[in-house]
């Protein structure tokens, strides 16, 4: 089932909400799949998966992690291209990636019906991830496709305003966030956190901004279940609830709000910023 907020002349988002279980990796990569080609068929443009969206999360090894690691070139990636494919989407999601030189990485992409556009390593390893994963080495990316300018994130990235501000700075109209999001007790605000953290990221940069959540339970852990799809004025176009199980959100972004940064007759969201004073390190 879709739930959907309609505005005339948007681009489709969707948020699939997919349970992977680190158990089955083939049942979660079909899964996912499978959520794409409906999301697709049902008119998205830019359709996301959650982190880690075949493989499963809470690894037990980073032997357990690297035998279910794929390349980025690898049958994985170019059937999420055959999904985009079918409706000339564009397809973002988290995946395990075996690199050429044998590392292991928490990555993201960003795919259309023509192929693999780019690849994005986790720059902010969540807890265990230090053991299964290495750290990206390269900035996040800022990709020009077909439906828009995407910047590219994963999960506790978003906790790092220098990098969502860095993406918008780089002219994101979209930032698109694959995410694992542990269960947890409802922040102080009243608000699932990735809800409250995807809304500040849209408003203090005045872009839109996706989180891709999972939702399910894995080898004794909960995940919260709660993608959102925020405006650039903060609001809320599509939300899961909290606990959350397999649900795709749909929501239709006019991305020309995003380009505008104005806050007034007087103020711009970026253009305001006076970085030669602020403290660096």
């Amino acid at each position: 089932m879709f739930d959907l907020v309609v505005m005339p002349d948007t681009l489709r988002v969707a948020c699939c909400q997919t349970a992977p279980d680190v158990e089955d990796p083939a049942a979660s990569a079909a899964g996912a799949r499978a959520a794409l080609r409906d999301a697709v068929e049902a008119g998205a443009q830019i359709v996301l998966l959650p982190e880690l969206a075949h493989s499963g999360y809470i690894f037990r090894s980073a032997e357990e992690a690297r035998a279910v690691a794929v390349p980025a070139d690898g049958e994985l990636l170019a059937g999420w291209a055959q999904e985009a494919a079918r409706g000339d989407a564009v397809v973002i999601g988290g995946f395990c990636e075996l690199a050429e030189d044998g590392r292991v990485f928490n990555s993201a992409a960003i795919v259309d019906g023509e192929g693999v556009v780019a690849v994005y390593r986790k720059l902010h390893l969540w807890n265990d991830e230090a053991s299964w994963f290495t750290p990206g080495e390269e900035p996040a990316p800022v990709v020009d496709t077909r439906h828009g300018r995407i910047g590219l994130g994963v999960c506790y990235d978003i906790e790092f305003p220098e990098l969502t501000r860095g993406l918008a700075l780089a002219g994101a109209e979209l930032i698109a966030l694959p995410t694992n999001w542990p269960r947890e007790q409802v922040s102080p605000a009243g608000e699932p956190t990735p809800h409250l953290l995807a809304r500040a990221t849209a408003y203090l940069s005045h872009v839109f901004v996706a989180v891709c959540d999972r939702g399910g339970e894995e080898r004794g852990g909960g995940f919260q279940g709660a993608s959102v799809i925020a405006a650039p004025d903060g609001a809320m176009l599509a939300a899961a609830e909290p606990g959350a199980g397999v649900q795709t959100l749909v929501a239709d972004c006019h991305l020309d709000a995003a380009r505008d940064k104005r806050r007034g007759p007087r103020n711009d969201a970026l253009g305001d910023r006076r970085p030669e004073h602020y403290v660096t390190t």
